[in-house]
């Protein structure tokens, strides 16, 4: 496998950009900064998308969708928005062979447009709470373009909600930060996150309060996964997002933004990959069983159908590959970058003797099986290596973190990994010094690792990283 993918030992960047184009998970697209999402990519992110979009809409949110262009003037209406996303904007001046009377971004995100129509929607306290979330892609212009983790163009979820209080903001996107994001990450990618909150200077322009989940890649460093933002009365005000109360009075709504995008396929990749290409966790992956004919004749392939057939009937996602013009070995290599979780290898010999041989993609074991039993060793081979694959990335998080009491030693620290540090020894002068060196705190966190309402409360933990 050498021959196919650099090292991740040798060079980890190599080695990501290597596995997405052997495992034609994408390609960059015409425009720089760009992507194509190949069919093998395309199938993770739609399994992705479904299991969000059922959280999503189990936490009471409706989708709908809002404009891809949004007038210039939409953005300039809350400064601290417009100035943030300002580098990142791609701007409309010309359509239909005119200029425009004004200029129209393509969107980075849409508090603004979906804000003003909020406004439209809003008007009694019984119109709250407003409960939104699109699917849809953004444009953000990319300086430092790399495939899945910055895109100029990538697709995601954000939604957007209004509420009568703070309080009913606040928990709302808490709630959408552990029942949606955190549980899906954990529960079905595997990935064992930090969830915490962002630091003022690392806050999403616009918002009181951004929380995060964090995940520690397999080179150490850490990948935003998943945020979700406390809006304050910020969009409310400058949008007139404002209802009559109960008792009569007139109030500007608490909102709040929430967004996932297909950075998370780049965090699958660089958490659970390994030399031989990605690891899809089962609870994930489009085809968690992968049939294969090793050689046809003496009734192999319809051993390999029936196999199938069973497996399907089981409520395992399976294919068969009875491609038998092309070496199997290339095909095992194949289906090795793909990541499928279990192979069922189905040949001559081993059907003479009764058996398949299963071979799992998590530990590379193979074990020759009773072609009666292997509908039964792949569904326990599919809960184990869920469970295997996250207590892998856990046990390297672990590993790779370590507590520290200074500053200087978190920076250092940061060369290789995370490092744990009370927030008091950093501070807003501390953090402006650990940016210079190319180190940002990913998260604040209280001491017993629950999310802190605010980064002023007294005893809280940073974690410093390197990031992408």
């Amino acid at each position: 496998m050498a021959r196919v993918l650099t090292p991740r030992a040798e060079d980890f960047p190599r080695w990501y950009q290597d596995l997405i184009a052997k495992a034609k998970l994408a390609d960059n697209g015409p425009v720089r900064g760009t992507m194509v999402i190949r069919p093998a990519g395309y199938a993770i992110w739609e399994r992705m998308q479904s299991e969000m979009d059922d959280r999503i809409k189990a936490a009471g949110a409706e989708n709908a969708y809002f404009p891809l262009f949004i007038p210039e003037s939409y953005l300039k209406r809350e400064a601290e928005h417009v100035e943030g996303f300002s580098p990142e904007l791609a701007v409309v001046t010309h359509g239909g062979g005119k200029q425009l009377a004004e200029p129209v971004v393509v969107r980075p995100t849409s508090e603004t447009v979906i804000g003003e129509f909020m406004a439209k929607w809003i008007d009694s306290y019984r119109d709250l709470p407003l409960l939104l979330n699109q699917w849809a892609n953004v444009v953000r212009w990319e300086l430092r373009p790399r495939i899945f983790l910055r895109t100029s163009e990538f697709l995601w979820q954000e939604g957007h909600t209004a509420h009568a209080t703070r309080a009913d903001a606040r928990a709302y996107a808490r709630r959408i930060l552990h029942e949606a994001y955190e549980d899906l990450m954990v529960n079905v990618l595997g990935i064992p996150v930090v969830v915490g909150l962002k630091t003022a200077r690392e806050r999403f322009a616009g918002a009181t309060a951004t929380y995060t989940c964090e995940g520690m890649m397999g080179d150490g460093k850490a990948l935003q996964l998943g945020t979700s933002h406390e809006l304050g009365q910020n969009f409310a005000r400058a949008f007139d997002i404002s209802y009559s109360s109960a008792e009569g009075g007139r109030e500007h709504a608490w909102t709040t933004s929430w967004g996932t995008s297909t950075r998370m396929l780049g965090g699958l990749i660089m958490c659970h990959g390994d030399d031989n290409g990605l690891r899809v966790p089962p609870r994930l992956a489009p085809i968690q069983a992968y049939v294969m004919v090793v050689k046809d004749g003496e009734g192999v392939g319809a051993a390999a159908a029936e196999l199938r057939d069973a497996l399907r009937d089981a409520g395992v996602r399976v294919a068969l590959d009875d491609r038998t013009d092309t070496p199997f070995g290339r095909r095992a290599v194949d289906a090795e970058l793909r990541g499928y979780p279990v192979r069922v290898e189905v040949g001559p010999r081993d059907l003479a003797t009764g058996n398949a041989v299963v071979v799992r993609r998590t530990d590379g074991s193979k074990a020759p099986t009773p072609v009666a039993d292997v509908v039964g060793a792949v569904r326990a081979a599919l809960e184990a290596d869920q469970r295997a694959l996250h207590d892998q990335a856990l046990a390297h998080r672990q590993s790779r973190t370590v507590e520290v009491a200074t500053l200087d030693e978190a920076i250092e620290a940061a060369a290789t990994g995370w490092a744990r540090v009370p927030w008091s020894a950093v501070g807003v002068d501390g953090e402006a010094k650990a940016n210079g060196q190319g180190v940002t705190v990913r998260c604040l966190l209280r001491a017993d690792g629950s999310v802190p309402d605010t980064e002023d409360e007294s005893d809280l933990v940073a974690i410093l990283a390197r990031a992408y």
